[in-house]
């Protein structure tokens, strides 16, 4: 769905908490939060494919399970503010596409600020107090069981965020 659609902002609010419960269904579900946020994203907006859903899959737990990279759920959140405000295939000539990055800072700095960290292993240690080397299945399971529903929540926050955001641009 893209063009201007005339929605109140009531419908923009309920779009935005129906946003946050599938993605936090979606995450307890089925984890890997990037994945969870496009697809919401996708059923509830469009402009994400299936493919683009697919692509995401190896950013989960900061890029190949490796903890180091950005939290699957925040780059799952800038991908989909990139499908409407990035720079298209055949405009890399024409500059960097600041507005694009401007929106993604805000919303990087916005969930530093919620979370207390940007990538996996911080938010493992503020949700848990130590780090896990996703890697080994013992490891995997003890983080999953002390985080509770705590990237879960980080998903649906970011979906919620990412969907207000989009929902003003429309």
């Amino acid at each position: 769905m893209h063009g201007k659609v005339e929605r109140s902002q009531a419908e923009k609010e309920a779009l935005a908490e129906e946003a946050w419960q599938r993605a936090l269904d979606y995450e307890l579900e089925f984890g890997c939060c990037p994945q969870c946020v496009l697809s919401v994203v996708q059923e509830l907006l469009g402009g994400v494919s299936d493919e683009l859903v697919k692509a995401s899959h190896g950013l989960s737990g900061g890029g190949a399970l490796e903890g180091k990279g950005a939290c699957g759920a925040l780059t799952g959140g800038l991908i989909a503010l990139s499908t409407r405000t990035g720079r298209d295939r055949d405009k890399l000539h024409k500059g960097r596409g600041m507005k694009n990055f401007q929106i993604g800072r805000e919303l990087a700095e916005a969930f530093e600020k919620e979370f207390g960290g940007f990538t996996c292993e911080d938010l493992q240690q503020a949700f848990t107090g130590r780090t896990y080397d996703m890697w080994k299945p013992e490891e995997y399971k003890a983080f999953s069981d002390a985080r509770g529903p705590k990237c879960a929540i980080a998903t649906a926050w970011v979906t919620k965020w990412v969907v207000r955001r989009l929902l003003e641009t429309e």
